[in-house]
């Protein structure tokens, strides 16, 4: 089993609040199955296992569900986050009461396959620009709420993180190029307003991006454009760049990108990707949990 993603910090305070209101929502407290059934106390072992090949994230959101749910049960876990597992992998043993454990399976499910689903897949666009140099970036595509989850499964799959909030950058985008008008406004605005954060302003043409050439910009955000354009916006600005030392602007490239052409779009002299497709379309990693019999 190969390991990646070992290291990545979450802020565990924010994610205890968002697993108890994830149990409230499923009604954990009040499982009528396990009370019908009269099971709630018995003594059982469970096993969580991996059905496809995949990259695990969230092992400690899901012994966070279990133990929120029943202080009392007992999680190990086999494997670590950023593990690759395949089918039949034993994944953790929770042990404990059935009503507990029952109860929170769902929950716990949910998490660890979307998170595994989004470390999956970004943990392929990773390994598909092995090499150039060029870092893989998610974006704020994400569920409501559950942002930090989905980041940190994308550091674990091997990705960074582009700016958390808008508070975090200035990041002037086609819409907001339309409101003030055009490019050329945006570069006499810099000229008469510092700028609060790092600037990185996206374009959609190379007309506009030679435009941008001499403001003083943190990024340059590529987007839209093929591959071919993007070779030719390289080119402009390593002209530019030979000419006038002191402009640094990064190049960032993005829209359009999938794990069909994300090598397409790795050439020499762009620094990052972002892809949106890391969390908004991730598949989730299919996992199960099962009652040990022999156990019971």
């Amino acid at each position: 089993m190969g390991e990646r993603g070992r290291g990545v910090d979450i802020d565990k305070r924010g994610v205890r609040e968002i697993v108890a209101g994830a149990l409230r929502e499923d009604g954990v407290p009040d499982d009528v199955t396990t009370a019908y059934l009269g099971i709630g106390d018995r003594r059982i072992t469970a096993r969580l296992l991996g059905r496809a090949s995949g990259v695990i994230a969230g092992i400690f959101v899901a012994r966070m569900t279990f133990e929120t749910a029943d202080p009392d049960v007992a999680f190990h876990e086999s494997v670590s986050d950023g593990t690759e597992v395949h089918d039949g992998d034993l994944i953790a043993e929770i042990r404990g009461r059935a009503g507990g454990i029952l109860a929170a399976e769902r929950v716990a499910l949910n998490f660890l396959q979307r998170l595994s689903g989004v470390a999956t897949l970004t943990a392929k666009f990773a390994a598909a620009v092995r090499g150039t140099g060029i870092k893989i970036l998610d974006t704020r595509k994400t569920l409501p709420l559950f942002r930090q989850l989905e980041r940190y499964a994308v550091r674990v799959g091997g990705a960074q993180n582009h700016r958390f909030n808008l508070s975090d950058m200035l990041l002037v985008k086609e819409n907001h190029l339309r409101v003030i008008g055009s490019v050329a406004a945006f570069t006499d605005l810099l000229q008469s307003k510092k700028p609060p954060a790092e600037i990185e302003v996206e374009v959609d043409s190379l007309g506009s991006l030679r435009e941008l050439l001499g403001s003083p910009v943190d990024r340059i955000m590529l987007d839209n454009l093929t591959p071919g354009d993007v070779a030719s916006a390289v080119r402009i600005l390593g002209e530019y760049r030979a000419k006038h030392p002191d402009f640094r602007a990064a190049i960032e490239v993005s829209g359009g990108v999938d794990l069909g052409n994300v090598r397409d779009y790795a050439i020499a002299g762009v620094d990052y990707i972002s892809i949106g497709t890391l969390t908004h379309s991730a598949p989730a990693l299919d996992l199960s949990l099962e009652v040990d019999a022999d156990a019971i």
